[in-house]
């Protein structure tokens, strides 16, 4: 993309805007936006744009919103290529994507490929599973949990009971509703001392009978064992092809020849032991102990008529166990792919896994960087790399050590932010930043981020981390940034450091109907680059140079030197002040900066005073823009204004000549304390003490409540200052 073409119309504030920006020298731009201009909005406007929403004017929701940002051929950006930065989102953190960083896309590959057949047969067996038992659990979970008392051991679970399946001759509980038999309001009563006891006492009378059968016998032909025997000859076709089953008893042998026969001799013999007196009182005590609630009651309702099933009680552990080893017997083909599945690919899967828990990945350069680069009080590390490369997890976990006086200690994220200082809050947020700029880096997508004050605006120690990430950024070629700010300071910085090229450096004036985009203006040296230069040619620079020069002679001279109260009288309103001359002023300029003796203002004997109220005039019927000079101008020419009101209002030279230093603040609170002036003359004083600063400066900070300061506000200060 060479060019971004954006056309706003009541977008979250913005009444209008319209902005080309050129990305073909450059891959950065970079908006100095006062607050309340613009910044904000702009950025949240984007950010609709990203999440696919239209936007809107939340103040004025019933104006028509207008929004159009296109390339350089007119096509809509796509919302899948913006990404929008706020100036902080505590809740930001790594997402699924940023995760990516992690991959190393051969190993990846590979364990993907050995993982998709690996999951192909857990995902049969687990549905054949869930249909035999009938269960709604989590098949995977609930097995795992039995086996292995913990969640995630499925497979070892069935390696650890394969001799078992294979071993068992038959699938002797399966088609039983695991849910009926084991869940988790009838488990603990089963498990209770009362319960268990009555168990006992019923199971102690069964074996009784049993020992007394003729046909059955304690642990090895029980009533279950004789129903899986029945059902298994049936069903194999035994007696249709003319086979006989001779049971021999405890007196003559039986000889059965059908299944119904085999079916009534069993029940019969069934029958004799369950009807037995002392049997069924210890069944209804039983019943009596466990009947709790619906679930239990659908547990008695089974057992009724499985009452075979009642002695496997004694032993829920294991009774569960030997379910599912039923279960999985059931469906044993599917279970011994799953196992040699497992087999065959846990030795590579364990040599991948290894590999990348030492595999140097993007992720890690970032946080080794962020370490390096960033002051804080903490260093990170990433918990689960290697899961995340290989898919087996989605997020990564990123561990937190803090550290202090020679100690450290492991914090959770949550009580890390409360610690923190803003500016560490911001680093720590500027990470996940990082983790997303490196994830688009890594897809090679181009992509278009807006940037919203990323710098905190005195987080002087890590600025130039921000920085230099930033300039990062702005060297890959598939990035294309458009950094707000509304810290001049920063903004400076981002061409000092080639962030930006000076061409692509924007200023937000705001303002009646629209937000306009000058192109930037001093935005480094103002005074060496512009200012002194024209100091004896351009009016407005050469009264807007008189703060720094002052400000020059303080610190090289001392505020006792004559030049520097010279120039403090065309500060303030003074006793001298209408009587210093340009020429005065061309004398003090040229002993400040050398070089400059033979050159001299056109008109040398007019004052000072008389040019500076001039150039306020011209100010006044400007053209609206940042107007840098211009402000400055106005600021001065409104205060002096000002102070030359009050002075002659007061009229006490005994006073006002006596003031040291904080002139403006000083006859301001006298004026105010002698009740001079009417209200509407108070308002404005009001004005000026607030909106003029104590150093009207082009330098640095100083220079930025100037910039900040509304052009139309300073001349309709100015205009009413005139009428005092």
């Amino acid at each position: 993309m060479e060019n971004l073409n954006v056309a706003l119309k009541n977008c979250h504030g913005i009444r209008e805007v319209d902005a080309a920006f050129d990305f073909r020298e450059g891959n950065a731009v970079a908006i100095y936006a006062p607050n309340g201009t613009m910044k904000t909005s702009f950025a949240r406007t984007f950010k609709d744009l990203a999440a696919g929403h239209d936007s809107s004017d939340h103040v004025f929701p019933d104006r028509r919103t207008d929004r159009s940002i296109t390339d350089e051929n007119g096509t809509d950006l796509d919302p899948k290529d913006v990404v929008v930065v706020l100036s902080y989102d505590e809740d930001l953190g790594p997402t699924e994507s940023t995760s990516t960083l992690l991959v190393n896309p051969e190993l990846r590959k590979e364990y993907e490929h050995l993982q998709a057949e690996l999951m192909g047969a857990r995902d049969e067996l687990v549905a054949a599973l869930k249909a035999e038992s009938g269960t709604k659990r989590d098949v995977i979970t609930a097995l795992s949990r039995v086996f292995t008392q913990q969640d995630d051991k499925f497979f070892d679970s069935l390696v650890r009971i394969e001799y078992e399946v294979m071993q068992m001759h038959s699938a002797e509980f399966a088609g039983i509703p695991y849910d009926v038999l084991f869940n988790e309001k009838l488990d603990p009563i089963l498990r209770t001392a009362g319960v268990q006891a009555e168990l006992a006492n019923y199971v102690g009378r069964l074996n009784e009978l049993l020992d007394q059968s003729e046909f059955f016998s304690k642990g090895s032909f029980t009533f279950y064992n004789a129903a899986n025997v029945t059902k298994s000859l049936g069903d194999n076709h035994f007696f249709a092809a003319n086979h006989s089953l001779t049971l021999r008893g405890d007196g003559a042998s039986r000889t059965v020849t059908s299944e119904a026969d085999l079916q009534e001799l069993i029940e019969d013999e069934k029958r004799q032991i369950t009807d037995d007196p002392a049997l069924r009182k210890k069944f209804e005590a039983v019943e009596k102990a466990v009947q709790k609630n619906a679930d239990t009651r659908k547990f008695l309702d089974f057992i009724a008529t499985h009452e075979e099933l009642l002695p496997e009680f004694e032993n829920v552990d294991k009774f569960q166990q030997d379910v599912w080893i039923s279960y999985l017997k059931a469906h044993e083909a599917l279970f011994q792919r799953a196992v040699t599945c497992y087999k065959t690919t846990e030795s590579r899967r364990r040599e991948i896994e290894r590999q990348a828990a030492v595999e140097r990945t993007q992720w890690e350069r970032v946080i080794e960087i962020f370490n390096e680069r960033f002051f804080v009080p903490f260093r990170l590390s990433a918990e689960n790399k290697h899961r995340v490369a290989l898919g087996q997890e989605t997020m990564l976990k990123l561990v937190f050590e803090f550290e202090e006086g020679g100690e450290s200690a492991g914090v959770e994220r949550a009580d890390l932010l409360s610690i923190l200082s803003n500016g560490e809050k911001k680093a720590l947020y500027i990470l996940n930043v990082l983790f997303e700029m490196e994830a688009r880096k890594a897809a090679g997508r181009e992509t278009v981020f807006v940037i919203d004050d990323l710098a905190d605006s005195f987080d002087y120690k890590n600025k130039y981390a921000i920085v230099q990430y930033l300039k990062e950024m702005a060297d890959q070629a598939s990035f294309k940034l458009v950094l707000l700010t509304h810290n001049f300071d920063f903004f400076r910085t981002l061409v000092s450091r080639g962030v930006v090229g000076y061409k692509r450096c924007f200023m937000a004036q705001k303002g009646e109907g629209k937000v306009v985009l000058n192109q930037a203006e001093h935005v480094n040296n103002p005074f060496i680059r512009g200012f002194k230069k024209n100091f004896f040619t351009v009016g407005m620079q050469r009264i807007a140079s008189i703060p720094f020069v002052r400000n020059i002679l303080e610190y090289t001279r001392g505020d006792d030197d004559a030049d520097y109260l010279t120039l403090t009288s065309l500060l303030h309103w003074k006793n001298e002040t209408p009587t210093i001359t340009n020429a005065d002023l061309d004398r003090i300029f040229s002993s400040t900066f050398v070089g400059q003796e033979s050159r001299a203002w056109q008109l040398p004997d007019t004052t000072v005073v008389d040019l500076l109220f001039g150039q306020a005039n011209q100010a006044l019927a400007a053209a609206e823009g940042i107007n840098f000079e211009n402000k400055i101008v106005l600021s001065i020419a409104t205060r002096m204004l000002a102070e030359k009101h009050m002075v002659a209002e007061l009229n006490d030279p005994n006073f006002t000549d006596a003031i040291p230093k904080n002139q403006t603040q000083a006859i301001y609170q006298a004026y105010r304390r002698r009740g001079l002036g009417t209200q509407q003359s108070m308002e404005t004083l009001d004005s000026v003490v607030l909106m003029t600063p104590e150093n009207i400066h082009v330098n640095s900070f100083m220079y930025e409540p100037i910039i900040d300061m509304s052009d139309a506000a300073l001349r309709d200060l100015y205009s009413r200052v005139k009428t005092l």
